[in-house]
């Protein structure tokens, strides 16, 4: 995102779609949800269906805030509705060791992660390590798709991706074999 975007949204004059919000929260190391609400206290914390935080895309899908924001808690639970045939974008990359879990209550959803398509239809689900590029998308051209997101943005650096875990194990391999 450019810097003249970004002060055009912190001045008011631009209004962010989803994905650029999302994009902001994402460089600033934290969810959607902190920057849409206050942070809440207490052990126990209801969110009425009309006082759950709504992003909506005029692209054709809605994002509704199902947990509350916490102190010290970098962690989100959604529901996302795409519209027939609605194509998100791409999400950008969360903190190393963030993790994030998608299930399907209805239609079909295209999940792409790093390049790679995963189609997942009403009842499956599906958990990946949030710091990759994550896109989703509802192929049908005729029913809306329904799922929820659940994310842990915090991230952890002891939890590095899992392919840097393997590279990492090859070239020590290599040392151990040489010695």
């Amino acid at each position: 995102m450019s810097r003249s975007m970004l002060s055009a949204v912190e001045r008011g004059e631009k209004a962010p779609s989803v994905l650029i919000l999302d994009q902001i929260a994402t460089g600033l190391g934290t969810s959607l949800a902190r920057l849409l609400a206050w942070e809440s206290e207490g052990r126990v914390i209801v969110l009425r269906s009309d006082e759950q935080d709504r992003a909506i895309d005029p692209s054709g899908w809605e994002r509704r805030i199902l947990s509350p924001v916490l102190a010290n808690v970098e962690f989100e639970f959604m529901r996302t509705t795409l519209r027939p045939g609605v194509n998100a974008g791409n999400f950008l990359p969360h903190n190393p060791g963030s993790r994030e879990y998608v299930a399907v209550e209805r239609g079909i959803l295209r999940l792409t992660l790093d390049g790679k398509a995963f189609l997942l239809k009403k009842g499956d689900s599906i958990y990946y390590a949030g710091d990759c590029l994550h896109e989703f998308e509802n192929p049908d051209s005729r029913n809306s798709c329904e799922y929820y997101l659940a994310m842990d943005v915090t991230g952890h650096p002891e939890q590095l991706r899992h392919r840097i875990t393997v590279q990492k194990k090859k070239s020590s391999r290599g040392k151990h074999n040489a010695a």
